[in-house]
């Protein structure tokens, strides 16, 4: 059986525009090769905008370290589609456009989810940079992008700063002084069942836990009532993904709130979690096996 792993010419070895952080890709491929091995399957390595790629010869094909999608959303979830049509893929491109827009927060705030509030700014201005401040009661303010990744196209800001350009849609959170003082909270997932947690902090000074920004991260045993509030974002999905990493910060009165539900390409961190490529390989035989 064979496996395509959708990457991207920023993450793959060789590539002259590999990005800082695709040691990350790395450790993946070092995760999952020997355990899809062990199980008669071949893991491969494609960009998913390559266009000379058969996918109909893969018995699936796995969302990977696909780290320039943001830049061409519509390309990406139609390239999504045509692999759909020729085989299996995880997660489906439907959950994938459904989570690649940050709006997919609301929709689980309604279903219940315990998120920071947020307010969504399809086109800034000064009055609306200005009028988040009072709106959210806040001095700091974290804005993002809509459609987006990894910080990118994201700021801190001050209600005296001088407002950048901003051509995106924006989401606009309070700033949460525990992603400096305590980390974020990660717990990945494989099938519901969690494979490891862990918590990123930033470096001092910073408040963006990425590796690429010098970001650190340290495996954990979760307290049972985090673990639980991880457990009850995946129950406001309607269906259980392959995978999914649950983002969370602590508020102020000691619960978790949740930062990001990421079901495109998240980075698992399997250097936090030794059983993750077993899980997977485990998981991707039996759906192959049950087509």
């Amino acid at each position: 059986m064979k496996v395509a792993y959708l990457s991207s010419q920023v993450t793959q070895p060789g590539s002259p525009i590999r990005r800082s952080d695709a040691f990350e890709h790395d450790y993946m491929m070092r995760a999952l090769r020997p355990e899809f091995a062990e199980r008669g399957m071949q893991i491969l390595d494609i960009c998913w905008d390559n266009e000379s790629a058969d996918w109909s010869r893969f018995d699936a094909a796995l969302i990977g370290t696909t780290w320039d999608y943001w830049d061409r959303p519509d390309e990406f979830l139609k390239t999504l589609e045509s692999i759909e049509q020729q085989t299996i893929l995880h997660n489906p491109a439907s959950l994938v456009r459904w989570n690649s827009h940050k709006s997919y927060l609301k929709e689980l705030a309604d279903r219940g989810a315990n998120l920071i509030p947020t307010l969504w700014i399809d086109e800034m201005t000064d009055a609306r940079y200005l009028q988040a401040f009072d709106t959210l009661q806040s001095e700091k303010l974290v804005f993002k992008r809509q459609v987006g990744a990894g910080a990118a196209g994201q700021h801190l800001l001050s209600r005296d700063d001088v407002r950048p350009d901003m051509p995106h849609a924006m989401m606009v959170q309070p700033f949460v002084s525990a992603i400096q003082t305590e980390g974020e909270y990660s717990f990945v997932f494989v099938e519901g069942t969690l494979s490891h947690a862990l918590i990123k902090r930033a470096k001092k000074g910073d408040y963006r836990i990425q590796s690429s920004y010098g970001g650190q991260e340290e495996a954990i045993t979760p307290a049972a009532s985090d673990l639980q509030a991880a457990r009850d974002v995946l129950t406001t999905l309607d269906d259980v993904p392959l995978y999914a990493r649950v983002d969370m910060i602590r508020h102020e009165d000691g619960s978790l709130l949740l930062m990001e539900l990421e079901l495109i390409e998240p980075y698992l961190y399997p250097e936090q979690g030794p059983r993750l490529g077993e899980l997977m390989a485990k998981a991707i035989s039996a759906r192959i096996r049950a087509r």
